[in-house]
């Protein structure tokens, strides 16, 4: 079961994501969390957030902070795996493939993409939703909308499930055999 949980910033998406997963698995099966964005280094409130996720993560979960998800994917293909979050990762994406100047992450793209549709075991993807709000002002901002929201639809199409995440509350998208 590959799940695709969308939701904007502090929507509740992690959080229910994480319970998620831990929901479709027998108690203490062991889950990796992989983290593709920053770490926090330098930005305070952004280290308060990442601690915050780790705080929530049950002992016989495994994290791995990385950039290369694909990887990841392939190389434990039978573990459970959450991934938060996607948008983390097209950022950082598009920072090492120049994106923010024209340079192309269609490559690493579709090799996640592949990863994701190969993976043999249960799967949840966090996601921002950038779609409900105003066209970003700089091209930069329009860039990682656009990068993001294709991105997301791709994504879906490889999921069995799709939940909207708004004020903490699940809403249904697309449900298995949909």
């Amino acid at each position: 079961m590959r799940t695709l949980v969308l939701g904007g910033i502090r929507s509740g998406k992690s959080r229910w994501a994480e319970d998620a997963i831990a929901e479709a698995l027998p108690a203490g099966q062991p889950v990796c969390y992989l983290a593709p964005g920053p770490a926090g280094n330098g930005d305070a409130a952004w280290a308060n957030r990442v601690a915050e996720h780790r705080g929530r993560r049950p002992g016989h979960w495994s994290t791995v902070e990385t950039d290369d998800i694909a990887s990841q994917l392939r190389g434990s293909p039978g573990t459970p795996t959450l991934v938060d979050d996607l948008g983390g990762w097209l950022t950082g994406t598009l920072d090492r493939h120049h994106g923010w100047d024209g340079g192309s992450v269609t490559a690493p793209v579709d090799d996640m993409l592949a990863a994701v549709g190969a993976f043999g075991s249960t799967l949840v993807l966090v996601s921002p939703e950038v779609g409900l709000t105003v066209v970003p002002a700089t091209a930069s901002g329009r860039r990682f909308a656009d990068e993001l929201g294709s991105l997301n639809q791709r994504v879906a199409e490889l999921c069995d499930r799709v939940v909207l995440v708004v004020a903490g509350q699940a809403v249904p998208i697309k449900t298995p055999g949909t």
